[in-house]
């Protein structure tokens, strides 16, 4: 009786770790300490020290059940860009540089080349973000998870001088909303979208013109990384006074995050558009307006609160970005909620 054959293979695990080698790599940040492999990432904050009060900002999640999806398309190589963006972009949402990601992946059995793949994807997502991928963990669980099944989550830490902060306690009536177009689904609510779908290979793979694609192709699209978007509006000298990261729970939820009390978010239907999956989703599912609005992002995955004199330059650094602008509505007087109209 030996450790591989109650179901753990170390020897596929030091192969994973071979084949990640190369993405990570291309991550590296100057500040990072030490290589792959230790018992723990090293970051040097010394660059950081003429910040007045550094403050450290830092997120953690996973990618929920659109790994079901993956699993069925048998795509793993984009999964890993999820979950980078599900941590840094609400680091960016607070004002802060994303530093350093670390993930988690847990699997039924150690495939290496598909654990390479899904690492290739959390690399391409901290690329994306600036952020150093300086660590994580397989962890080969046989009994636990089905062996062609896996769980990914992520952590991520940032920083941010604090009175750069942005906890949008200074967003005021008058205030304008720019929302920043999302990818698609992106990473919440599929649990709905699995009941609404048939999840089976010749209706995910089936070609809508509406879409543009297939359904599995409209549905795997990667969560829409802002942290470029966001240093860029920073950049044009706009201050962000208030910050959404629209996930689960949709508007209704995240909206009222970024708000002080006795403010409300007047958002004026039309000013956006709404994707064509969510169409296809609430009319396919029989779902109400409210329910859609209450659990998906509608196509808008960043609201952001600026003053209205800063609008134009919002909305040139945004598409300076490569990202599509939104003007939505105005902060107004009233209870804290949103109001869509």
């Amino acid at each position: 009786m030996d450790y591989k054959s109650a179901g753990v293979d170390i020897e596929a695990g030091y192969r994973a770790v071979e084949l990640m080698k190369e993405h990570v790599k291309k991550t590296m940040r100057p500040e990072v300490l030490g290589g792959l492999g230790g018992f723990s990432g090293a970051f040097s904050l010394a660059s950081f020290k003429n910040m007045e009060k550094p403050t450290l900002v830092s997120g953690t999640d996973g990618v929920g059940t659109k790994l079901k999806l993956a699993f069925l398309l048998n795509r793993h190589d984009t999964i890993g860009i999820d979950c980078v963006a599900m941590c840094v972009n609400d680091i960016a949402c607070a004002g802060g540089e994303p530093l350093f990601f670390l993930d988690y992946i847990a699997c039924g059995k150690n495939e290496p080349e598909k654990i390479a793949k899904i690492v290739k994807g959390v690399a391409d997502g901290c690329q994306m973000s600036g952020a150093a991928l300086i660590g994580g963990e397989t962890a080969e669980m046989p009994g636990f998870y089905p062996e062609d099944e896996y769980d990914l989550a992520g952590f991520a830490v940032g920083i941010v001088d604090e009175a750069n902060l942005v906890d949008g306690t200074s967003v005021k009536s008058g205030d304008v909303l720019v929302g920043i177009a999302s990818s698609g689904v992106h990473s919440n609510g599929f649990s709905l979208v699995r009941k609404i779908f048939a999840m089976r290979e010749e209706s995910l793979n089936r070609y809508f013109d509406s879409l543009g694609c297939s359904l599995g192709d409209a549905l795997i699209a990667p969560t829409k990384i802002y942290v470029k978007a966001l240093r860029s509006v920073k950049e044009a000298g706009v201050t962000i006074r208030g910050c959404s990261h629209i996930t689960g729970g949709g508007f209704y939820e995240n909206i009222p995050r970024m708000l002080p009390n006795g403010i409300a978010a007047k958002i004026q239907k039309g000013s956006y558009e709404v994707l064509p999956i969510f169409s296809m989703m609430q009319k396919d599912g029989n779902i109400a307006e409210e329910m859609m609005y209450n659990t998906y992002n509608m196509g808008v995955g960043m609201v952001l609160a600026v003053d209205a004199s800063d609008v134009d330059k919002t909305v040139s650094a945004i598409r300076s970005a490569g990202e599509i602008p939104y003007i939505m509505g105005e902060a107004v007087y009233g209870e804290k909620g949103v109001i869509l109209c």
